[in-house]
C-alpha cells in the first residue's frame, strides 16, 4: 500500500507493510524508498502523523543515501574527451594501432585500437582490471585497522551497482562498485569505512555516525566530493 504526505515543499512517498507486530517502525532503503511497518489495526491517519513526525529524519536519510548513486553522464569515448581516474582528469587520446593497449601517458589515457569502436571496451576493462588491484590494496589496512573491533568482512567483491558505491551483505560481504576507482583515494577509503562500520551496526543509527567520525573524522568532507565528482 502506497501513500504520500507533504512536508513543506517535500513530497515523502512511503509504502506501508501490515504485520503482527506490536510497534510501528520505518525504514528509509538504501534506494531511498520510505518504508513503514505497523500492526495490522493501526489506521493509515496514525502512520501519516507519525511520517510528518518523521519528515526531517527521513529527508536527511535519503539525502544521505543520495550520495551513494552514481551520475556518472554519458560518454562517447572519442579524442578529447575528459575521463577520470583516482580523481585526476585525463583527455582521452584515441590512435590506431594493430596492438591494442590502454596507457596513462601523463595527462592522456591513451588507447590504441584498429576500430576506433572498440575504444570502450577497451577503456572499461581497463578500468576494471585497476579497480580490481586497487580498490583491494586501499582497503586492506582499513580491514586490519578494523580489527580492533573483532570484526573482519567474509570477502570483499566488485559488482556494477547502478543506484549504490558499496553495499554489506548481512554475512559480512562488501561489495563495491567499480566505478569508485575513478574517485579520489578519500572517496574510496570513505566507502570502504562506511561498509566497515555495518559489520558492526547494520543500520545508520547515531551509534553507526560515532563510530565512523572515529574512524574517519573528515567523512563529510569525502562524502561531499563523492556527490559532487559524478555529477
Amino acid at each position: 500500500m502506497t501513500e504520500a504526505i507533504q512536508f513543506g515543499s517535500k513530497t515523502i512517498v512511503f509504502r506501508v507493510e501490515y504485520s503482527t507486530r506490536k510497534s510501528l517502525g520505518i525504514t528509509v532503503t538504501p534506494e531511498m524508498e520510505v518504508v513503514v511497518k505497523a500492526p495490522a489495526d493501526t489506521c493509515i491517519e496514525k502512520v501519516k502523523e507519525k511520517i510528518k513526525k518523521k519528515a526531517p529524519w527521513i529527508i536527511k536519510q535519503q539525502s544521505f543515501f543520495l550520495s551513494f548513486q552514481p551520475k556518472t553522464p554519458p560518454r562517447k569515448y572519442i579524442s578529447g574527451e575528459t575521463h577520470l581516474y583516482l580523481g585526476r582528469q585525463y583527455r582521452l587520446r584515441i590512435q590506431t594501432g594493430d596492438e591494442e593497449s590502454v596507457k596513462l601517458k601523463g595527462m592522456f589515457i591513451e588507447v590504441t585500437t584498429g576500430e576506433k569502436a572498440r575504444a570502450k571496451d577497451l577503456l572499461n576493462d581497463w578500468y576494471l582490471q585497476h579497480a580490481r588491484t586497487k580498490l583491494h590494496a586501499i582497503a586492506q589496512p582499513m580491514i586490519e585497522k578494523f580489527n580492533k573491533h573483532k570484526v573482519e568482512p567474509s570477502s570483499i567483491v566488485l559488482r556494477d551497482m547502478p543506484t549504490r558505491w558499496g553495499s554489506c551483505t548481512p554475512n559480512g560481504k562488501i561489495i563495491l562498485n567499480p566505478e569508485l576507482i575513478k574517485a579520489p583515494k578519500g572517496c574510496i577509503e570513505y566507502v570502504i569505512i562506511h561498509e566497515l562500520c555495518h559489520l558492526i551496526h547494520h543500520d545508520h543509527t547515531q551509534k553507526f555516525i560515532d563510530l565512523q567520525t572515529r574512524e574517519m573524522k573528515d567523512w563529510e568532507k569525502w562524502k561531499m566530493k563523492l556527490e559532487k565528482l559524478l555529477a
